[in-house]
């Protein structure tokens, strides 16, 4: 059974507690798991934050939408595999899992802090709309484990 910790309201507990973040910070922006995700993140943004940016009118990608993508991909859990990354013309960027034809995951991020999402499972098709809280929502991650098998 894993430990769980407590948060303590000691120096010492609050200095543990920073450096695991830092940690993970440093995890999550190493090139092996996932510095590429946010390298990507940032080039799609570079490419999409004017208006017209597809010479089609689309909609600039918002420092909002693109502080939303950043923070749902530091809430993917561990171990969990990572999303190719474009932008929408309407502004908002997608993070997909593509890992068949019949099996995959496009997930809309905007300034609103919801999560649109479609996914082709099979012959089965799901889709809706889950509030992104800075956890990612149980059911997004229950479709990529689906999808990808994580």
């Amino acid at each position: 059974m894993p430990h769980v910790l407590s948060p303590g309201f000691s120096s010492e507990a609050h200095y543990v507690q920073k450096s695991i973040q830092k940690g993970c910070r440093h995890l999550r922006n190493s090139n092996v798991l996932g510095g590429s995700a946010f390298d990507e993140l940032g080039d799609v943004w570079n490419e999409c934050k004017t208006p017209n940016w597809d010479g089609f009118g689309a909609i600039a990608v918002s420092q909002e939408t693109l502080r939303n993508a950043y923070c749902v991909l530091e809430s993917l859990p561990t171990g969990f595999p990572l999303p190719s990354i474009g932008a929408e013309p309407d502004g908002a960027i997608t993070l997909e899992w593509h890992c068949s034809p019949r099996r995959t995951l496009s997930v809309s991020v905007d300034d609103s802090g919801d999560l649109h999402y479609a996914a082709l499972l099979g012959p089965n098709r799901q889709f809706g709309t889950e509030v992104f809280d800075g956890d990612l929502p149980e059911r997004i991650q229950a479709i990529i484990s689906e999808v990808c098998g994580a």
